[in-house]
């Protein structure tokens, strides 16, 4: 063998050795894009299903809360507002919103004494509080799945290739705030 074949097979042997490990890298970001996806869309099943829960929360306290419009209006137009919505940033920030007007109704609902004591509103309530205990659990494992996408992304040399792809950085699903602070238990 001459030292132009000895050459000529190790630099081929570099080549696949390189282009297997651009691979893996490649195989391994479409990984954790697909799996942030799906992260959001499971808490996107559960969005829909509270959203859908809204006309009929709004018809219930309607009856009792006639007072109270602008806080039934706000969930009816952020319910739209979600249905609406085609980034998953727009769908995070009105999901967040949409928890806030949601525990300001159960919160005003108190002051109505014949309709906290209302079957159908209660079972209403029930469910939507079931609901958003999903979506919390959910919330924290797409942050976890978009933690490691992000990671993932800004590491050498994978940050070479997921630039290539047009990958970017993705946000946490964030609690705000007001959903944070607690004002004690109001009698």
């Amino acid at each position: 063998m001459t030292t132009q074949n000895i050459a000529l097979i190790a630099g081929l042997i570099l080549l696949i050795v390189f282009f297997n490990f651009f691979i893996g890298i490649y195989n391994k970001l479409v990984m954790l894009k697909n799996n942030f996806e799906k992260a959001f869309m499971n808490i996107d099943v559960i969005l829909m299903q509270r959203a859908d829960e809204v006309p009929e929360l709004v018809k219930v306290a309607s009856k009792f809360m006639e007072h109270e419009t602008a806080i039934l209006t706000n969930l009816t137009k952020l319910r739209t507002d979600f249905l609406n919505s085609k980034t998953v940033d727009d769908k995070i920030e009105n999901a967040n919103e949409f928890s806030k007007s949601i525990k300001t109704l159960f919160s005003v609902s108190e002051n109505y004494p014949t309709l906290s004591s209302n079957s159908n509103f209660l079972e209403l309530q029930k469910r939507v509080s079931q609901m958003e205990d999903k979506i919390a659990d959910r919330r924290e494992f797409f942050n976890d799945s978009v933690n490691l996408y992000n990671v993932g992304i800004q590491e050498f040399p994978n940050f070479i290739l997921a630039k290539m792809v047009g990958y970017k950085t993705q946000n946490l699903f964030n609690v705000s705030s007001e959903e944070k602070a607690y004002d004690g238990i109001q009698f």
